[in-house]
Order: structure tokens, then sequence, then C-alpha cells
């Protein structure tokens, strides 16, 4: 059996951010001795205990902790973010850590209503846009270098999974 990890970088009472960060580079570690397949973050916004935030940053951060275990998203909510800027920034962290990265996708808008109109501005209401935005994302990684006007650099041609949650 495959055992993963689903992490929220927790800050606990009376640390910070950055404990809350090497703790979990240290977690990554210890079930990457232990032959565990998977350390996939949660992305969430504007909870004080809840530290995975920039979840595409943290990713790297893990990944360039560990050398083999599998590092994603469980997940990247979609109507947050453009899937261009999805694209470049899994791309990247494919990129960095080849045959390592995963793309965990949701459309939930990941936290309260008020902090999610901040985070989508224009956007508010676009998990309605998600089976038209993942297709986009798709297009995005399938794209060689001059078929589109649009590409994702890096990010075209790369095979990133995508896993709808």
């Amino acid at each position: 059996m495959r055992l993963s990890i689903l992490d929220l970088a927790p800050i606990r009472q009376g640390a910070d951010a950055a404990h809350a960060y090497a703790v979990m580079a240290e977690q990554a570690r210890c079930a990457e001795a232990l032959d565990y397949h998977r350390y996939w973050l949660a992305e969430h916004h504007n909870m004080a205990g809840v530290g995975s935030t920039a979840t595409s940053v943290l990713i790297g951060h893990v990944a360039g902790a560990t050398r083999t275990i599998r590092v994603g998203s469980g997940g990247i909510m979609l109507p947050n973010h453009p899937p261009l800027v999805i694209a470049e920034q899994f791309g990247t962290l494919e990129t960095l850590y080849p045959g390592r990265i995963d793309l965990g996708l949701g459309r939930a808008p990941g936290t309260d209503q008020l902090t999610a109109r901040a985070l989508r501005r224009e956007r508010f209401g676009a998990e309605h846009d998600f089976p038209r935005d993942v297709l986009e994302l798709q297009a995005y990684f399938k794209q060689e270098a001059s078929e589109y006007p649009v590409r994702a650099i890096p990010g075209a041609g790369l095979r990133v999974p995508i896993w709808l949650l």
C-alpha cells in the first residue's frame, strides 16, 4: 500500500510560519525515509493557524528538502488563480524537480467569502468557470513551442500529472 501525507503547514501556538515550514520540511524528509509515496500541501487562506497559503512555493521548499518523494498540491483552488500562472508555476517546479511534481486541483474557494473576493478580484464567482479553466490549464501543458500565441514557459510540453479533487 502506498501512503501519502496531506499537510496544511500548521502554525502552532507560540510559534510562527518559519517554524511551521521547518517542521514541514523535516516531516517530508521523515516521510521519504519511511518510503511514503507523496507529500501534498493544501491551499487555505486567512486562517491564523494554517501556513499553506503559497502552495506552489511550499511545494518547492519540500521538493528541495527531499530527493525522491513526489510532492504536490492537494489542492490548488483553481478559481483563485489564472490557469496560465498555475501552468508556469508547476512547469517551473517540474523543471526543477523532474518526475516528482503533482498538481491536484479543486474548485472550492478554500476560505471565507470576504477572502475569496480578495483573492479573485474581478473573478468572483469563478468556480463556475472550473471546467473551462481545467481545459485551459491542460492545453498549456500540451502545447508545442510554436503552436499558440500564449504559452506557459516553462510548462509547455511537460507531463505534470493533474488530479481533480
